[in-house]
C-alpha cells in the first residue's frame, strides 16, 4: 500500500473528522463518508458507529482496503479489524477522550468493533 506523506500526517494531527472510501462488498463500487478518528503515532484508530451493523464496518471486512482523506491529503491503506472486546474498549476511551464522552455517547450505539489504520 502507498506511504503517507506529510501533508496527511499533518492534517490528521489537527482535524477531528476525515473522509475514508471503501469499496462496496455487493457493488465493488468505492464509497466515501465522513467519520471521526483518533490518531495515536502511526495507528488511526476508527470506530463505526453502529458497530459491526455498520455498513462500511461490513465492507473493510471482505475488503481491507481503505482510503483515508483529509482535507485535500489522501493515502490509502490496508485496514485491520478489531474485535477483541479489551482492544475494542480502549479504542472506545481514545475517542471519549478526543470527541468527549457526551458526544460518543450521543451518536456511537454499538461498541463491539473498531479498525486500526497503520498510516505510517
Amino acid at each position: 500500500m502507498a506511504k503517507t506523506h506529510g501533508g496527511l500526517r499533518e492534517r490528521l494531527a489537527r482535524y477531528r473528522e476525515i473522509d475514508i472510501s471503501v469499496t462496496g462488498r455487493k457493488s465493488g463500487k468505492e464509497s466515501t463518508r465522513p467519520v471521526w478518528f483518533v490518531l495515536e503515532g502511526n495507528t488511526l484508530y476508527l470506530l463505526p458507529v453502529q458497530g459491526s451493523d455498520t455498513e462500511w464496518f461490513k465492507n473493510v471486512q471482505k475488503n481491507p482496503r481503505i482510503k483515508v482523506s483529509a482535507r485535500g491529503e489522501e493515502g490509502e491503506f490496508r485496514s485491520m479489524v478489531i474485535t477483541d472486546p479489551k482492544a475494542v474498549t480502549t479504542v472506545v476511551e481514545k475517542f471519549r477522550e478526543k470527541h468527549g464522552a457526551a458526544d460518543v455517547k450521543k451518536y456511537y450505539s454499538n461498541f463491539d468493533v473498531a479498525v486500526e489504520v497503520n498510516v505510517g
